[in-house]
């Protein structure tokens, strides 16, 4: 069995920390309301986090190139130890007040580079908040 890895944005507000329904008792859970909260600024109030606007003002206007970077880290760690143990699931979790804009960018991201770096793995990503955003993966 190949490892997979459930990835989710959420709410603290609104839905709260997703529950691991794989019996696993949850994984990580980063909270991204330290990085500037760009749905404070009108021009991004209705946009999200795979917006190309909401994109550049968190890749050039915050630390949030520095916080994926810490997090591609750390989650590489277990990602790697898992696979070598045949462990079956890893849950990622980022957290935001109203999961429209900083999680969902790193929910993005993160699945991207996960694809990425581990091929043989099986990513699925869902925006609690933003289902529009889900692609049935």
């Amino acid at each position: 069995m190949s490892l997979k890895i459930e990835i989710h944005s959420f709410s603290y507000k609104k839905g709260g920390i997703p529950k691991d329904n794989t019996g696993n008792g949850g994984g990580f859970i980063f909270d991204c309301r330290g990085i500037l909260n760009p749905g404070r600024l009108e021009e991004f109030k209705q946009q999200t986090g795979c917006d190309f606007g909401v994109k550049d003002f968190l890749e050039s206007q915050t630390d949030m190139p520095k916080f994926l970077d810490l997090v591609k880290n750390i989650i590489s760690i277990n990602i790697d130890n898992y696979l070598g143990r045949d462990f079956e699931h890893l849950q990622i979790n980022f957290g935001c007040t109203g999961g429209q804009h900083r999680s969902v960018y790193c929910a993005e991201q993160i699945a991207a580079f996960i694809k990425e770096k581990y091929p043989e793995t099986e990513v699925s990503l869902q925006h609690d908040e933003q289902p529009q955003l889900n692609h049935g993966q």
